[in-house]
């Protein structure tokens, strides 16, 4: 076969790919990522707003997320780049019961994996967030440990630590095949060049389904589109993101947070889901999110924005990320699905797929990859999606 020769080839150079190639080419793994686009972080990862939370429901997601805020927010001081990273924290607000409920129910699980988080009263919560609405506020959960950066500082910076590391990255090759012989990976061919390697990533964000017929399989992903937005920067007077889950019209919950330069950046999940891979952002959102913002914080009612757009989630049927090998070709590995979270979960998931690449998993690593597994039944939903 014509082309070079790498131990490991990562397709796709976004929120899990970048993470996986400079995990895997710091544990000594000859790396070579491929994205059809551009430059990286050129997908899902540019719209993403930033959020990094080990507030979880689900134990495999908070071991994950646990590790990610450790990368995240010692990056300045280990690298030396800074990713505009703060340690704001998030708080889940309740004014109903059932949110406030769920909220404490969750405690006992989030506490067993050793989460610093807690639930507030209404007064304790106005405390640390003093321009909530105060109507009908039951209180919430906070999490001083969670944080944000800026998502495209924060990929160019381990892009550049990849490289260091010695990953190699080609951009604007579409992988139009993957080679396969005697049941194997022997490496993948794009439309300029075949590589070989015997062991492929599969870290194509919303195009996981493609690249996984390329082996003649199928997985559980499809794309659903949401839309985010920012404003202009203003002085600073809010710590955390504030998430609210109540459900609304044409939507799940909504979010925000201010980022440490100051911009306000929101979003929401919407209901019923829109299925789809367009980018283009919609004149509906604007409008339904700022009634959504407002119920939770009028002081937002002056904040002008300054842009929105829209970006992909690739989601699976119970919100979590589909991470295993494939049953029929030896060497393809599968980092999918990761439901709009690939940046939270990206430094934790890249560290984990590289000691599955070089076989030195840990105990913990196979309770993670049993929960992730692409062979699961997608039993129920992941609370705090």
């Amino acid at each position: 076969m014509s082309g070079a020769g790498y131990d490991v080839i990562v397709i796709g150079a976004g929120s899990i790919g970048i993470p996986t190639a400079l995990a895997a080419a710091r544990a000594g793994l000859a790396t070579l990522v491929l994205d059809e686009r551009a430059s990286p972080g050129q997908g899902a990862n540019k719209a993403a707003i930033g959020g990094v939370r080990a507030t979880h429901s689900d134990g495999a997601k908070i071991r994950l997320c646990r590790r990610s805020l450790e990368v995240f927010s010692g990056w300045q001081d280990d690298h030396g780049d800074d990713i505009e990273w703060s340690t704001g924290g998030y708080a889940f607000v309740a004014y109903r019961e059932q949110e406030e409920a769920a909220f404490r129910r969750l405690l006992d699980v989030q506490h067993g994996y050793g989460l610093d988080i807690d639930w507030l009263d209404a007064p304790a919560l106005l405390a640390r967030v003093p321009d909530l609405a105060k109507d009908g506020l039951r209180g919430g959960t906070l999490s001083p440990g969670d944080g944000h950066c800026s998502t495209l500082l924060a990929s160019h910076a381990m892009y550049r630590a990849a490289q260091r590391a010695g990953a190699t990255f080609h951009f604007g090759e579409h992988v139009t095949e993957v080679l396969v012989a005697k049941g194997a990976v022997r490496g993948v061919r794009t439309d300029r060049a075949a590589y070989h390697a015997p062991r492929v990533v599969n870290a194509a964000g919303a195009g996981a389904a493609r690249v996984a017929a390329l082996v003649g399989e199928t997985v559980a992903v499809r794309a659903d589109m949401h839309e985010a937005g920012i404003t202009e920067p203003v002085g600073p007077f809010l710590a955390p993101m504030v998430v609210d889950v109540r459900p609304g019209p044409g939507s799940a919950n909504a979010y925000f947070y201010q980022a440490r330069s100051g911009q306000v950046i929101f979003c929401l999940t919407p209901s019923p889901p829109l299925w789809g891979e367009g980018t283009e952002a919609t004149s509906a959102f604007l409008p339904m999110v700022a009634r959504r913002l407002l119920a939770v914080m009028p002081r937002l009612a002056n904040a002008r924005v300054r842009r929105t757009w829209r970006g992909l989630y690739p989601m699976t049927p119970d919100g979590s990320p589909l991470i295993g090998w494939s049953d029929t070709a030896e060497g393809y590995l599968y980092a999918v699905g990761m439901c709009g979270q690939g940046f939270m979960l990206g430094p934790g998931v890249g560290e984990l797929l590289a000691r599955m690449l070089t076989g030195d998993e840990t105990v913990q690593d196979h309770e993670t990859l049993a929960s992730f597994s692409p062979r699961r039944s997608f039993e129920g939903q992941e609370v705090l999606r």
